[in-house]
């Protein structure tokens, strides 16, 4: 069991907190080295120990940014209850930025759209039509922008954009909603603090982003649903409205499913009457994909891949051969 803790919390260490986060990296590495914390983490059931779920737990019970031996001590000290609220806890990302990857997808979807997001926590990736879009190249020179008719968001999403530029517009969406089994309530502050929690150490324009997309989110809530995404998914579809294109997102989601839940859902999705199904995962995480050929992560529309992008939304790059197959 120390085994895993010590391969999972290795990998983070050398692959995934580099150049996010100095603090989770340290934090990480202490973790390899110490047996105990080992033990002490293998107490947290599997698909509750990843690292930024772990430190992300740590941080909202009060553990400080500091370096490895303090933060080992605030756990030792507070074992019991970080093991059961990492016990009751899921990473809950709710990544803004993943709408830049998605923006140009949905700009092939005829509208207006009714857009329901599985996995939704806060629902903060229910806004792509309130955001402002900073499309670069890799140099930092802006290719193009794009904003609300309203005027420039305070949410602005800065992404990298390989290769050529499709043509982007804003999508028009005239519903929203979402399920999560633990919704993030937004006008709760408990609720706020975790969205806080679970922005990585040194991520600072990450956290300005975030708080932005909060303030939009508390001014018009969406309707998210508490439950098993298959289950209630037939039934928040049929609420939609039926003058509108349903799109269902799983934006980073499906990664945290077993893989027969994971296979489970996507079958659900496409049992939707009329539903598009628009997604950001590892290429090789399911079987839904009827076009892929990377081993990165794709964005992909009713299962074609339409881009390569970060997982995040940092940068993506167009895949103009397949997009008239899937619009």
């Amino acid at each position: 069991m120390t085994d895993s803790v010590r391969e999972r919390f290795s990998r983070f260490a050398l692959h995934e907190a580099p150049g996010r986060s100095d603090v989770y990296a340290r934090w990480a590495a202490g973790v390899v080295a110490d047996a105990g914390m080992q033990a002490l983490l293998a107490r947290i059931p599997p698909q509750h120990r990843q690292p930024p779920l772990v430190f992300a737990v740590t941080r909202l019970l009060g553990a400080a940014d500091g370096d490895y031996d303090q933060w080992r001590a605030f756990v030792l000290a507070h074992s019991e209850e970080v093991v059961a609220e990492c016990s009751q806890r899921t990473v809950q990302a709710n990544e803004p930025l993943r709408m830049a990857a998605l923006l140009p997808v949905l700009g092939l979807i005829d509208g207006p759209i009714a857009l329901l997001e599985l996995g939704a926590a806060a629902g903060l990736c229910l806004y792509p039509d309130r955001f402002s879009y900073r499309f670069t190249d890799a140099s930092g020179a802006e290719r193009t922008r794009l904003d609300p008719a309203s005027g420039a968001s305070g949410v602005v999403l800065a992404s990298v954009v390989r290769g050529s530029l499709p043509t982007l517009r804003m999508p028009e969406i005239v519903w929203r909603a979402g399920i999560d089994l633990a919704p993030v309530d937004v006008r709760c502050a408990a609720d706020r603090a975790w969205i806080r929690a679970q922005i990585w150490p040194g991520e600072t324009e990450r956290a300005t982003r975030i708080a932005a997309a909060v303030d939009i989110a508390r001014a018009s809530p969406p309707r998210i649903l508490a439950g098993d995404a298959k289950a209630r998914l037939a039934e928040l579809a049929a609420s939609a409205p039926r003058d509108a294109t349903l799109v269902i997102t799983t934006p980073g989601m499906l990664v945290y499913l077993p893989r027969a839940a994971r296979e489970e859902l996507i079958a659900g999705i496409r049992a939707v009457d009329d539903a598009r199904w628009v997604t950001i995962d590892p290429v090789r995480l399911h079987e839904g994909w009827s076009a892929a050929d990377d081993d990165g992560f794709g964005v992909g529309l009713d299962g074609t891949q339409l881009a390569e992008a970060d997982p995040l939304g940092r940068w993506w790059e167009w895949r103009a051969d397949h997009a008239s197959d899937a619009a």
